[in-house]
């Protein structure tokens, strides 16, 4: 275990799913509506307008339509050709079949119901290796299929330059390196340095803390999570230490974690840890008598984590988590991911989609919105809906309510997403809103503008 810097403002599938913490730690999970285990990813509902800054303030559901969810009559117009860069069976561990495969199923079932803006789709699917050269390939192959539209799942290395120069638009799941920030594409969600801003704003503004204390591992992921929090804490005038421990630690190395990381009084706790690491931490706490709350990832309320931990849980708050409702669109997301994930349709559990849940959402915000260019008569293209997502207003994400703003903080241009939920543990194995949080911030989602780096 190592402390990383001292107080200041100056400083399987469950593999899968850690790494998909690695990536988007305290990243919102997104999902369509709630489900009936042990947390939810139902964003919270919000009739503020997109396009500002601030976080909408009002709980009232904007009236998203349930179309995608009926059974819309097969699409008429001529065959729209998308191409997916996925990273697959890369070196340590880059491996995200769940993207590709949740896309294709939401796919296939666009092209029967409804297409995008009344056109099937044919989806072709690259695999990158998460590596440059891969990456630099699969944009040769796409572009060579003639593509009028790429969707990026996880691509470490996206050949921007390569769709650029073909006139090929370029939509993702979520930016991940610096250079996607300010690409010459539009990314749904908001990477870790919208999301970790978002905590420093829970911090400042709900928790009002002066100082914060971090735990996480010490590894390029987590370390690049950690810089990105740090660097919003700075931004937000908070005081924070971080303090550094294993990938897989004992009780008594969490607990040494604990300890190291409260020894100065702070405020707050924040963790980075995921999966194992999330029942290590919250029963290192709980052991220790520690009272001070802690926000973490939102894999950390996932039914698995809550169903160990019990009510150790008590006094944490996850990113990304809210409100947890049935809707027809989570009622559609378990219809067409059961048979992928070869489960029953009750056993679809929206925080264990990962980012293979992302990458659905992206998808049928896509539909979405080619449904509202075919009512205001807009030709679907991809330009066309390249340009109607960077441009239109109204839009949300898919199922939920959490406005799309892309472009509107000119620092992040590729971003669309700025605003995110938190969630409470309540006690008795539920995961839900936090209470008093309109009351206390204004606003029912967090707005991470005020403290981007």
């Amino acid at each position: 275990m190592e402390r990383s810097t001292s107080w200041g403002t100056s400083g399987s599938r469950r593999r899968r799913r850690a790494l998909a913490a690695i990536f988007a730690s305290g990243l919102f999970v997104v999902a369509c509506g709630g489900g009936d285990d042990g947390g939810s990813t139902e964003e919270p509902t919000t009739s503020e307008a997109p396009g500002t800054s601030e976080a909408p303030s009002s709980s009232e559901a904007p009236g998203t339509s349930d179309a995608p969810a009926a059974e819309l009559p097969a699409p008429t117009g001529e065959e729209m050709v998308v191409g997916l860069v996925n990273t697959e069976g890369g070196a340590g561990g880059l491996d995200f079949p769940d993207i590709r495969r949740f896309i294709e199923a939401a796919a296939e079932y666009t092209s029967a119901h409804g297409g995008l803006g009344n056109r099937p789709v044919r989806l072709e699917s690259c695999v990158a290796k998460g590596s440059p050269e891969t990456s630099q390939a699969c944009a040769q192959e796409l572009v060579g299929k003639n593509v009028e539209l790429v969707v990026l799942g996880l691509d470490l290395f996206p050949d921007y330059k390569t769709f650029e120069a073909a006139g090929i638009p370029v939509i993702g799941v979520l930016p991940i390196l610096a250079p996607d920030y300010t690409a010459n594409a539009l990314f749904l969600t908001g990477g870790n340095a919208t999301s970790q801003a978002a905590s420093a704003a829970l911090a400042k503004d709900y928790f009002a803390a002066t100082k914060v204390g971090i735990i996480h591992a010490d590894n390029a992921g987590a370390n690049s999570t950690a810089a990105s929090l740090t660097a919003a804490l700075d931004k937000a005038g908070i005081a924070w230490k971080a303090v550094k421990g294993g990938d897989n630690e004992t009780d008594a190395g969490f607990q040494a974690l604990m300890r190291q990381a409260v020894e100065d009084d702070p405020d707050l706790l924040v963790s980075l840890y995921s999966d194992a690491g999330c029942i290590g931490t919250m029963r290192a706490r709980a052991s220790l008598g520690i009272t001070i709350p802690v926000i973490s990832t939102s894999i950390c309320a996932d039914k698995d984590v809550i169903d160990v931990v019990g009510d150790d849980a008590t006094g944490w708050y996850f990113a990304g988590l809210a409100e947890d409702r049935d809707t027809p669109e989570r009622a559609l997301q378990r219809r067409l991911l059961a048979p992928v994930l070869e489960v029953e349709e009750e056993e679809v559990s929206t925080t264990s989609l990962g980012l293979g849940g992302l990458g659905y959402t992206m998808w049928m915000s896509l539909v979405d919105y080619g449904n509202k260019m075919l009512d205001e008569g807009i030709e679907m293209t991809g330009q066309s809906l390249f340009e109607y997502l960077k441009t239109g207003e109204g839009l949300y994400l898919f199922g939920g309510d959490s406005p799309i703003m892309c472009g509107s903080n000119a620092k992040y241009p590729a971003v669309c997403s700025f605003v995110f939920p938190f969630a409470m543990y309540k006690g008795d194995g539920v995961v839900g809103p936090i209470d008093d949080l309109e009351s206390v911030t204004g606003s029912v989602l967090i707005d991470s503008s005020p403290y981007l780096p």
